[in-house]
């Protein structure tokens, strides 16, 4: 017959129940690893940039945030000293002012940079050109000043000359540049905001932290979770003239993703709407019924440019394009009485259906 507790005995015993029911809490606090989610934010290429980190079982504190926005911001700067056109004396302007027509040598990041734009540009069929540069300076879409008005047909058709991505020669083997006309000028902007992107993704997975998010100018790479053990939550935004509105919000792991559109920098000229979208093998801005591109991939530099690719084919081409090459897409569409039809690619849903991309929606965006 077992023994039981009397009555009598039981206020002898509660605090050393209380006691050790403490303790064993502590014991399960300790093994559980400690989550922190530190937010880190600057300025860079004329824009913002904003790093999240989340760290899970190791000390990450407030000193170790200023180490990192530190190595962050001096990741960024060298990335705008080496391919900004903003900046006289970054190497990508001192190579569009180099006429000698001999090699330039290029630093590993710019013969990056370059190499990666000639395999879309072939990749696209000329619809992402970084040698577009002259047109969109034309236009007013450069470090230049913008234009009373658009620029003519001749002017176009002159400029039309300096415009083409065989213009500029690659030498893997000397890792040099050679541009067949003294006066090609090479414009990086829809494809460097994504490759600093990547190095800064790179910065932070080499501190040990895999759970991240990264996202300069609206260009964005996720690693792991978020803060919460969920995917990333990133806001798709809904193209419209004035104000921002969410469209869609997507969950994200371990991906990164690039958005272009013509509802942000453009201006109005004749009644006419004049898009930052240049199409390179015509010269003309954009215009067609694509809203916006989304493209999901696995580094950003290659979302960045092809989502600028997208625009410039238009809903059925880019359709079309995105889906003979597997990409992971989602296109908005105009239609008549400012309708937006959302077109996703079967990589799109894919990724949807394995889990790789969720909708979030109810949930507050972790970046827009």
């Amino acid at each position: 017959m077992s023994e039981q507790t009397s009555p009598s005995r039981l206020p002898h015993l509660l605090p050393r129940m209380v006691v050790l029911a403490l303790l064993a809490g502590i014991a399960v606090s300790l093994l559980q690893p400690k989550v922190r989610l530190g937010e880190l934010t600057g300025e860079t290429m004329g824009t913002t940039w904003t790093v999240k980190v989340v760290t899970r079982g190791f000390r990450f504190g407030p000193r170790d945030e200023e180490k990192l926005k530190a190595a962050v911001d001096a990741c960024l700067a060298e990335v705008d000293h080496r391919m900004s056109t903003y900046k006289p004396e970054s190497e990508l302007s001192r190579f569009n002012r180099h006429a000698e027509g001999t090699p330039f040598q290029l630093s590993d990041e710019l013969f990056h940079v370059l190499q990666r734009s000639m395999q879309i540009s072939d990749l696209t069929g000329g619809a992402f050109d970084i040698t577009v540069g002259p047109i969109v300076n034309a236009y007013g879409f450069g470090p230049e000043s913008r234009p009373v008005e658009p620029p003519s047909d001749a002017t176009l058709a002159e400029m039309k000359q300096r415009v083409g991505y065989h213009l500029v020669a690659i030498d893997p083997a000397t890792r040099t540049a050679r541009k067949q006309r003294p006066d090609v000028y090479c414009d990086l902007s829809a494809i460097a905001k994504g490759f600093a992107v990547d190095r800064v993704a790179k910065l932070i997975e080499s501190k040990g932290i895999l759970d991240y998010m990264v996202e300069v100018g609206g260009e964005v790479r996720v690693g792991g979770l978020n803060h919460e053990s969920r995917p990333w939550r990133i806001a798709i935004e809904k193209p419209a003239d004035e104000g921002r509105a969410v469209h869609r919000v997507l969950g994200l792991t371990d991906k990164a993703v690039a958005t272009s559109g013509d509802y942000r920098n453009y201006y109005m000229s004749n009644g006419a709407r004049i898009s930052h979208e240049i199409d390179p093998r015509t010269g003309r801005t954009v215009r067609n019924d694509l809203a916006s591109a989304t493209v999901i991939h696995d580094d950003c530099e290659t979302a960045d440019a092809l989502a600028t690719a997208l625009m410039v084919l238009g809903p059925d081409e880019s359709y079309n394009f995105a889906v003979n090459h597997g990409l992971a897409v989602l296109l908005l569409v105009r239609r008549p009485g400012d309708e937006l039809v959302e077109r996703t690619t079967p990589a799109f849903d894919a990724l949807v259906a394995a889990g790789r991309v969720v909708r979030s929606a109810g949930h507050p965006a972790d970046a827009r």
